[in-house]
């Protein structure tokens, strides 16, 4: 049985929703961040960053949102992933470190740091609102994208569109401002059947502090 150990997170929303997209029978183990669950000896054994999401799937042991979205999409639901080597999943691994980078670590974490977590990170209001500004700049490049494609990529819905569908309602939470084009698009992809029993199940817990 594949165990996913993680809930209540943007991040680890991505790995239940590609679960379930992939119909992938698995034992969800919904510990949260910031809790103390990620710092028994058990957890450090799996993952000594100590973090969510981490997949088992027998002897492999990964961690790391992306990572496991595209696993589990090559593995067991390659319609959800273009081929290896071929140009569509250059554009996807090109879409996919845009999302992780711009729209991830370099804005909305950025945020999370120092207005949820201010009490570990401090408060930095000119870095919460450069954080804004950054993230609005990055995605109208994504909203420019979608303008004329219904998905990322090939036209077709992927792990790609799930990371950047998790990203836009992590912004909304946030509430930054979203064009009408990536309002719809997020409506859309959250209306799908996997993701409402994926979000389901991973917001049943509390992210913790």
């Amino acid at each position: 049985m594949i165990q996913l150990w993680g809930g209540g997170t943007t991040r680890t929303m991505r790995a239940h929703w590609i679960l379930h997209e992939a119909s992938v029978a698995y034992e969800p183990v919904l510990i949260g961040s910031r809790t103390g669950a990620t710092q028994t000896e058990q957890f450090r054994a799996l993952n000594p960053k100590e973090k969510i999401p981490v997949l088992i799937d027998g002897d492999l042991v990964l961690s790391e949102s992306a990572a496991i979205v595209s696993y589990i999409a090559d593995t067991y639901a390659r319609e959800l992933i273009p081929q290896p080597r071929t140009v569509d999943r250059a554009l996807y691994d090109q879409w996919c470190s845009f999302v992780l980078m711009e729209l991830d670590a370099h804005t909305l974490y950025v945020m999370r740091k120092h207005r949820d977590l201010a009490a570990l990170y401090g408060e930095a209001p000119a870095a919460i609102d450069t954080a804004i500004a950054g993230f609005k700049k990055q995605v109208a490049v994504a909203d420019a994208h979608l303008n004329q494609h219904e998905y990322l990529v090939a036209d077709r819905f992927s792990g790609a569109d799930i990371l950047l569908s998790v990203c836009l309602s992590w912004a909304k939470l946030y509430g930054i401002d979203l064009t009408d084009g990536l309002i719809a698009y997020n409506k859309r992809l959250t209306q799908r059947q996997a993701y409402r029993d994926a979000a389901a199940l991973n917001f049943s817990i509390s992210a913790g502090a």
